[in-house]
């Protein structure tokens, strides 16, 4: 079963143009870069594609560490605006017996991502693919901006939904699927939606179904963890593969979901088949599980993988 229907340049620098927050989670200790897409970006640099990530960071010291950091990777950082006023993204890690608690804070600089910048970056750098979530949407002025970044071209579109509470509601769930030709989510998330947009059906699969038509979507793919991963497309066709050995040291799992969909986007870009990239992507997001954080902290993490994937 192919992902999609698309003929892909065959070259190993596919663009990917990756729009949404980049953010520190604050512990007590410390502090650690994350944010969904800008962990998808990072990954994706290791594999040797091209990312190019359009995010706004703020002048303090966070948002000179992240592009300190970027450029450590290699990455392109023309895409990173710099707001006077705004701080970089935070989330505070609150630690407690009973878990963590993660406090989103609002008013950050990934929140007034600017529409005309996005726009010429998107142009210039001519993606292979777009990738997308929610967070980035709560304010209205990333929300313009985003809509600029959907707009380029006919490059398929990822979303990676990525539900945050408080900060998503139905209009931007819907407002999202309408905008997207591929996209994420785990099992979770997935019950959250049959729920808010009142999907019929009595299964998983069934439920996929109804969103897949209601949205016009060309592919479904949903995380169930450790069990595995199994996507459905436009014709109703399921791809289903078993959850990935566990790694023999397992620290935690932060991060594992965007590594699962960096695999799944090299897939789409490689021409993989569908079981093939669900079951790599499965491989590297456990691997993933054995690192402190949503990456490793050294570039030879992914070497075994370029290995046995011929990258």
């Amino acid at each position: 079963m192919a992902l999609t229907q698309r003929d892909f340049k065959k070259n190993n620098g596919h663009a990917v143009a990756i729009f949404g927050e980049v953010l520190a989670d604050v512990f007590p200790d410390g502090s650690v870069l994350g944010g969904a897409p800008f962990n998808v970006a990072r990954h994706l640099q290791a594999f040797g594609l091209h990312p190019v990530m359009i995010t706004r960071v703020g002048q303090d010291d966070l948002g000179r560490e992240l592009l300190e950091e970027m450029q450590r990777l290699g990455m392109d950082t023309s895409g990173v605006q710099i707001d006077p006023v705004h701080p970089t993204g935070q989330v505070k890690v609150h630690l407690s017996p009973s878990g963590h608690q993660f406090e989103i804070l609002p008013a950050q600089a990934y929140d007034y991502i600017h529409a005309g910048v996005t726009h010429m970056v998107t142009m210039a750098t001519k993606p292979d693919l777009v990738y997308f979530g929610t967070l980035a949407q709560r304010n209205m002025e990333s929300r313009l901006a985003l809509d600029n970044f959907l707009n380029y071209g006919t490059s398929p579109r990822f979303l990676d939904i990525n539900l945050r509470d408080p900060w998503y509601d139905k209009h931007t769930v819907r407002r999202s699927l309408l905008r997207a030709d591929l996209v994420k989510l785990n099992d979770e998330e997935l019950a959250i939606l049959v729920k808010m947009l009142r999907l019929p059906g009595r299964s998983p699969q069934e439920h996929a179904a109804a969103l897949i038509k209601r949205f016009n979507l060309d592919l479904l793919l949903v995380t169930e963890g450790d069990k595995g991963s199994w996507l459905m497309n436009a014709a109703g066709q399921v791809e289903a593969v078993e959850g990935a050995e566990p790694p023999q040291t397992f620290v935690d799992t932060v991060g594992a979901g965007d590594a699962f969909a960096s695999a799944f986007i090299l897939g789409i870009l490689k021409g993989w088949p569908a079981d093939v990239t669900l079951a790599r992507a499965n491989q590297f997001a456990a691997a993933l599980c054995s690192v402190r954080g949503a990456a490793p902290s050294s570039l030879a993490f992914y070497v075994p993988y370029k290995q046995e994937w011929q990258l």
